[in-house]
């Protein structure tokens, strides 16, 4: 009997997805620095039963499988928070090595989802790379 393969993460029909939740609070004196609402950043994913959190913190990366309605809406339930939230493709099937850069809250989102974006340092930085690439799907 052989084992199922994991699905993955995906809502509905399409390829898969993350939800970056971009926050404003700032733990770290330096994240002040940062532009207020863009300090941090995690992601969400859905396999189609459960929502993951993969939250990178500076001690350590926390990762929580909620028990929520498969249908509830996450991403909806932290905008609604006041939080911004932006939508991206899961890049699978790379073959060449993410750049080199400092393992940040950023770092990590990006490798989870495929991003080669040597020039994304920064939450902000990041949610504009997403947000302008939805807007020219």
């Amino acid at each position: 009997m052989s084992t199922p393969m994991p699905q993955p993460c995906r809502v509905g029909v399409g390829s898969p997805r993350v939800w970056v939740v971009f926050r404003g609070e700032a733990e770290l004196w330096w994240l002040r620095l940062l532009k207020p609402g863009f300090r941090h950043c995690f992601a969400l994913l859905h396999d189609g039963r459960h929502w993951v959190i993969v939250d990178p913190l500076s001690p350590f990366t926390d990762v929580s499988v909620l028990d929520l309605p498969a249908a509830f809406d996450l991403p909806g339930w932290y905008q609604e928070m006041g939080m911004a939230v932006a939508v991206a493709p899961v890049r699978r099937g790379l073959t060449r090595p993410a750049p080199w850069a400092p393992f940040t809250c950023v770092e990590a989102v990006k490798r989870l989802m495929g991003l080669h974006a040597p020039g994304v340092l920064t939450p902000w930085q990041l949610y504009r790379r997403l947000t302008r690439s939805a807007r020219a799907a």
